[in-house]
C-alpha cells in the first residue's frame, strides 16, 4: 500500500507579502516630511515676528530639559544601587549556597562509588556464585522443582 506525499511550495504571494503596504509607507514619509517643513516654517516665523515669546518658550523648554536630566541622574543611581546589590546577593548569598552544593555533589559522589565498590559489587559477586551453585546441583541432579511435583 503506498501513500503519496505531496509537497507544498509557497507560492510568491505568500513570502512577498508585507505587513504595511509601500503605498501607506511612501504617505507616511510625505507626511512627516510635510509636518517638519510646517513646523520649521512656523518656528521661523514666530522667530522673526514673536521674538519675545519664543525665548519665554525656549527657556521653559531648558528648565524641562534640566528637570529631565535630574531625573534621568536619580534614576541612574537608583539602577546603580540595585546592581550593587545583586553583585553583593551573588558574591556573598548565592556563591556559598553554590558551593556547599558542590560540596554535597562530591560527597554523594564519593558514598555512591564507596556503596558500589564495598556493597553492589560483593552482593552481585554473590548471587553470581549462588546462581552458578544453583545451576550445577541442576546439571548433576536434576531440576529440583520436579523432583517435588513427583
Amino acid at each position: 500500500m503506498k501513500t503519496q506525499t505531496t509537497v507544498r511550495i509557497p507560492s510568491e504571494n505568500a513570502s512577498t507579502k508585507r505587513l504595511i503596504p509601500t503605498l501607506y509607507i511612501v504617505l507616511g514619509v510625505i507626511l512627516l516630511l510635510a509636518l517638519a517643513g510646517l513646523f520649521i516654517w512656523g518656528a521661523l516665523w514666530l522667530a522673526q515676528n514673536q521674538a519675545p515669546t519664543i525665548e519665554a518658550v525656549r527657556d521653559i523648554f531648558i528648565i524641562a530639559l534640566a528637570l529631565e536630566s535630574c531625573l534621568f541622574g536619580i534614576a541612574l543611581i537608583i539602577l546603580l544601587i540595585m546592581v550593587i546589590r545583586l553583585v553583593n546577593m551573588v558574591e556573598f548569598e548565592i556563591k556559598p549556597i553554590l558551593e556547599k552544593t558542590n560540596e554535597t555533589v562530591g560527597m554523594v559522589r564519593g558514598t555512591s562509588v564507596f556503596v558500589s565498590e564495598n556493597v553492589v559489587k560483593p552482593v552481585t559477586k554473590a548471587n553470581s556464585y549462588m546462581a552458578a551453585v544453583r545451576r550445577g546441583f541442576k546439571a548433576f541432579f536434576g531440576n529440583p522443582d520436579n523432583l517435588l511435583e513427583d
